[in-house]
C-alpha cells in the first residue's frame, strides 16, 4: 500500500480551453535541470504543471517550490513506476482531460506539447507517443546509446509482432493520455519499476486504446537521467515477461489482473 504523499504547495494558472491540460513530472534527484525544462514550457498551451518527487536526494524539491508548479513528493522512494502512479491520480482529482508526461531531466524537447495533445484534442486518439524512431537517425544524433538503440528497436520489433501493431517505438518516456485513457487502464497494478511503461502500453493494446505516435528529438547528456545497463537489462526481460503473460491471457490459458477490468 502507498503511503500518504505530503503535499508541499499547489498552484494553478486559470485558463480557458476545451480540454484541460496538466503537465505531470515524476522527478528524482533532478535539481540540475528541472529549471531548464520548466522554463522551455510554454505555459500558454498548459493549464497546470504537476511535479511528483520521489524522495529526491539533492535540491529538487527547494527548486520545484521557486517555480509555478504543483509539488508533492513521496516520504519514501516508490520508483518509476509508483512516481507515475501519482502523477496520473493527482492528475485526475484536479479534472484533468489530456495529462502529458514530461521528464524534468532536459532529454524530450516541451517545445513539442503542442503536437503530443493534438491527436487527443482532435479525438483521433486516447494515447500519443512521442518516437526518436520517427525520425531517421534522430536517436544516435541525439546522443541515445548504440546498445540502447540496437534493444529499443530488437524489442520493438517483438512487441509488435506480439500486439499485431506497428509502431516505430514503444520505450519512449514522452507520452500524453486522455481523460478516459487513464480511467480505463487499471495502471495501479502495475510494477513500481521501470517496466510500468510497457505494462500500459500493452494494456493501452489489450483494452483496445488508440494509439498514435508523433517525431520528436532527444537530448542525451551528462546529467540527465537515464536507467544503467544494468536496469536495462531486467527492464528488457521484464517487458518480455509482461508480453508472455499477456499472450497467455488473451489465448485464455492464464488469467491476468493487468489485463481484467
Amino acid at each position: 500500500m502507498q503511503e500518504p504523499m505530503l503535499e508541499i504547495t499547489r498552484t494553478s494558472t486559470e485558463k480557458t480551453k476545451a480540454k484541460k491540460i496538466v503537465v505531470v513530472m515524476p522527478a528524482y534527484n533532478a535539481a540540475k535541470t528541472l529549471k531548464a525544462t520548466y522554463q522551455a514550457i510554454d505555459t500558454d498551451l498548459i493549464d497546470e504543471i504537476i511535479l511528483v518527487d520521489d524522495h529526491s536526494e539533492d535540491a529538487t524539491v527547494e527548486i520545484a517550490k521557486e517555480l509555478n508548479i504543483t509539488l508533492f513528493r513521496h516520504p519514501q522512494n516508490l520508483g518509476y513506476g509508483g512516481n507515475q502512479k501519482t502523477c496520473y491520480d493527482e492528475a485526475l482529482k484536479i479534472g484533468a482531460e489530456i495529462v502529458v508526461m514530461l521528464h524534468p531531466d532536459g532529454q524530450y524537447d516541451p517545445t513539442l506539447l503542442a503536437e503530443i495533445v493534438k491527436p487527443i484534442q482532435q479525438e483521433t486518439a486516447d494515447l500519443v507517443l512521442g518516437s526518436r524512431m520517427l525520425l531517421k537517425g534522430q536517436a544516435l544524433r541525439g546522443g541515445m546509446p548504440v546498445y540502447k538503440l540496437c534493444a529499443n528497436k530488437i524489442l520493438t520489433r517483438i512487441e509488435n509482432l506480439a500486439l499485431k501493431q506497428s509502431l516505430s517505438e514503444y520505450h519512449t518516456g514522452y507520452r500524453a493520455f486522455s481523460k478516459a485513457f487513464l480511467e480505463t487502464i487499471p495502471y495501479h497494478r502495475n510494477s513500481n519499476d521501470y517496466v510500468f511503461d510497457s505494462e500500459i502500453l500493452i494494456q493501452a493494446v489489450a483494452f483496445e486504446q488508440r494509439i498514435a505516435e508523433i517525431p520528436i528529438t532527444t537530448h542525451y547528456f551528462e546529467g540527465a537521467s537515464s536507467a544503467s545497463f544494468v536496469q536495462s537489462l531486467i527492464y528488457g526481460l521484464k517487458t518480455l515477461t509482461t508480453l508472455k503473460t499477456y499472450l497467455l491471457h488473451e489465448w485464455g490459458i492464464g488469467r491476468s489482473k493487468l489485463f481484467t477490468q
